[in-house]
């Protein structure tokens, strides 16, 4: 198993898809955390984040299984797709049983994207910034507080965010200059000075 971990997504894939149930034990090992934190990140409940990673790793078996998963070098981006639309899918169960009021669930939850990069001198600062960032996020509505997750705990960029959330580049980066602008509000009420632009 050793000799797997250096392989790429793409490789990994195919040979699970060759029946090496190696391979995909080292795909899981790689984006396990990242998928099951943002799961959580989004449904804020322990036992629903890991119902819907399950299913997030069960669909993606049954994909490759099946030979229909389309290799494009995207292998991070498409788990945290089908991550996202079982949250939705979560999202919209939860509204059609009249679980969740018109005002906790908006139409647009998982597509209104608003937050640029914070740009820091260094990664010591990043990571102080990101954390106080982190406090601040949780006061953001839910749409906002996934694209920040996206960006800056799953590292991806705008072109991934956009495809992952169904909204085109611009509208994502639009998006991501509100977020900006709420936080630096949020910031400037509680007083707290952060190295962001």
């Amino acid at each position: 198993m050793e000799s797997l971990i250096n392989l790429t997504d793409e490789v990994l894939v195919r040979l699970y898809a060759e029946g090496n149930n190696n391979a995909f034990d080292v795909l899981l090992g790689r984006y396990e955390e990242k998928i099951f934190t943002y799961v959580f990140f989004a449904v804020h409940n322990q036992d629903v984040a890991n119902d819907i990673f399950q299913e997030t790793f069960m669909k993606a078996v049954v994909t490759i299984q099946q030979g229909k998963y389309v290799e494009n070098g995207k292998f991070q981006a498409w788990l945290t797709r089908i991550a996202h639309n079982l949250v939705i899918d979560y999202f919209r169960q939860l509204r059609n049983e009249n679980s969740v009021s018109d005002d906790d669930v908006d139409y647009e939850l998982f597509n209104d994207i608003r937050l640029a990069e914070v740009p820091v001198e260094s990664k010591m600062v990043r990571e102080q910034v990101l954390e106080d960032v982190k406090l601040l996020v949780e006061h953001l509505p839910q749409n906002q507080k996934e694209v920040v997750f996206m960006r800056y705990y799953q590292e991806l960029s705008f072109k991934e965010i956009a495809e992952i959330t169904g909204v085109s580049i611009n509208t994502a980066l639009g998006r991501m200059r509100y977020a900006l602008l709420n936080l630096r509000r949020m910031a400037s009420k509680k007083e707290l000075h952060l190295a962001i632009s």
